[in-house]
């Protein structure tokens, strides 16, 4: 008898739970089909849309993986398990990771932004949070300067993604400006005529737009001038510090003095 009502009892579970087992088998295999289609599409996608190579791994693994999670609880509902608990245990743990890693997320996500908005790129001269560099690496949580003294410097991407931020790289032509005084006793036409010859003279110096020089002040000791030349981003250093030594020495040559800060004390004699 015993044998008999435990074959009974399992006809009735095969009965019961076989169609479902069945549907469940059914559905995985076309989820499976369904996740892998999805994702092939996705890796398309991201290649028309030339996203940074180190996020294309990530995007297809964090929708690959949220896409497996939906069919698993899929499945397990359709063979009878009960999933609103798991559901509500899996979102409470969601919650309490996110909460402890909330600083790691933001720097995440702001990987993600940087590497789809692209507001720099590897080789760009950027300044952003206090520090000034070369891109060397873009990763997932920072980003990798270079300084032009050869240090490294690691920011993370929250900031950078929310914050304000300078790309010098983005335009290929840049503006220089310096600040030139001479005495008051000097000739101004003189010295400016000198300070465009130089900037004519340099190359590297673009004469579309011209060079712009004019007074710019009358300082306590000396006559300023604004001086302003476009130059190919990549040259604009080595214009600024040159002009700076041409300056000095044609201003030198011509007679024309570069005021520098002076005392004048006066002695005063007083009887006993």
């Amino acid at each position: 008898m015993d044998h008999e009502k435990l074959m009974a009892d399992m006809i009735d579970l095969a009965l019961l739970y076989g169609p479902k087992l069945v549907g469940a088998i059914f559905v995985w295999i076309i989820g499976a089909w369904v996740i892998k289609a999805i994702n092939i599409g996705i890796s398309r996608g991201l290649d028309k849309a030339k996203i940074d190579p180190t996020l294309k791994p990530f995007i297809k693994s964090l929708t690959g993986a949220l896409l497996k999670v939906l069919l698993v609880i899929t499945v397990l509902s359709m063979i009878g398990i009960e999933m609103t608990s798991f559901v509500a245990i899996l979102g409470a743990a969601g919650l309490a990771i996110g909460m402890a890693l909330s600083g790691t997320l933001q720097n995440f996500a702001g990987g993600v932004i940087i590497l789809i908005f692209k507001p720099y790129r590897i080789g760009d001269f950027i300044e952003a949070q206090g520090y000034t560099g070369t891109v060397a690496e873009i990763q997932i949580f920072n980003t990798v300067l270079k300084t032009p003294d050869n240090k490294t410097i690691i920011i993370p991407n929250g900031g950078l993604s929310t914050g304000s931020l300078t790309n010098y790289s983005t335009e290929p032509q840049r503006r220089v400006d310096w600040t030139f005084g001479i005495g008051y006793g000097d000739d101004i036409d003189q010295a400016k005529a000198l300070m465009l010859e130089l900037c004519k003279a340099d190359e590297r110096i673009l004469q579309d737009p011209e060079p712009f020089v004019e007074v710019s002040a009358l300082a306590d000791s000396s006559v300023n001038f604004a001086v302003r030349a476009w130059v190919k981003s990549e040259d604009y250093w080595d214009v600024f510090f040159a002009m700076n030594g041409n300056i000095y020495k044609s201003f030198n040559q011509q007679g024309i003095n570069i005021p520098f800060p002076q005392m004048d004390v006066h002695l005063h004699k007083t009887s006993d």
